[in-house]
């Protein structure tokens, strides 16, 4: 079973607007009708993507911005493809997905309704029963939903073991498509390669993952793993080289005894 995070007051709702998203950190600020609420509400949070028409289910906590306001900050942020007509309409109408605008989003609402998303993907040659579609637009489409559809799986995968969204952003603008790959086989990597997470983080990654995962190759002996709860302090101050010298070293005197 994979392990919860900590989470603080549930939000769940549509994506009515994106005011603000910045694709290298994927710090966000969305405007949300958001369930139990009768205005639209901000969400600030982070998404590797976003877009109006989606449908988010957020956890954190409500803040008093002096400037901006109430809003809702979220730790996590899942993100899944909208169900309604109107909401597929408004995200294929988002650019999210190329060779797709306003007036070709309408033209597939018209023609297959809510199951847009399922003809993309199981019938994609029926695309071109709407008017203007093309083998080469037809083409476009059904790659942009699959690029979506990879991010929101990595972005589940991550949140299931702990990982906030701010860092489950970084680790896939590092990463891309390989972040689960990179996950299960040495989560390590991490601490050498993104900024700002330090061996506690990944170690508690690794440990987190192999107690859920019995597929899971990380085990409490693995080269890669701090030696010692004394270690860990080290390892938070060192450089990878150091630390891997280090291990060498103390890995040949135990040899030696």
């Amino acid at each position: 079973m994979s392990p919860q995070p900590d989470t603080g007051e549930v939000l769940a709702g549509l994506v009515e607007r994106v005011t603000y998203h910045n694709a290298g950190s994927g710090f966000c600020v969305l405007r949300a009708r958001a369930r139990g609420h009768r205005d639209v509400v901000t969400v600030v949070g982070h998404a590797a993507a976003i877009s109006a028409g989606e449908w988010i289910t957020a956890s954190g906590q409500w803040v008093n911005d002096r400037t901006h306001g109430q809003q809702f900050k979220a730790r996590f942020l899942r993100t899944s493809a909208p169900t309604s007509a109107d909401g597929i309409e408004r995200y294929l109408s988002s650019g999210m997905i190329r060779g797709v605008g306003p007036v070709y989003a309408k033209k597939l609402v018209r023609a297959f309704g809510e199951k847009v998303f399922d003809i993309i993907e199981t019938a994609p040659d029926r695309l071109r029963e709407v008017e203007g579609i093309g083998p080469v637009r037809a083409a476009s489409i059904l790659v942009a939903l699959a690029e979506q559809k990879a991010v929101r799986e990595i972005m589940v995968f991550l949140h299931s073991h702990g990982v906030s969204t701010a860092r489950a952003v970084r680790i896939f603008k590092t990463y891309g498509a390989d972040a689960i790959q990179v996950m299960t086989d040495n989560p390590y990597r991490l601490a050498r390669d993104i900024r700002g997470i330090g061996f506690k983080t990944a170690d508690a990654r690794a440990m987190s993952h192999a107690a859920v995962s019995a597929s899971c190759s990380i085990e409490p002996s693995r080269p890669e793993r701090p030696l010692c709860p004394a270690a860990m302090s080290v390892l938070n101050k060192t450089s990878w080289v150091s630390v891997l010298l280090a291990r060498n070293f103390a890995t040949h005197l135990a040899g030696s005894a």
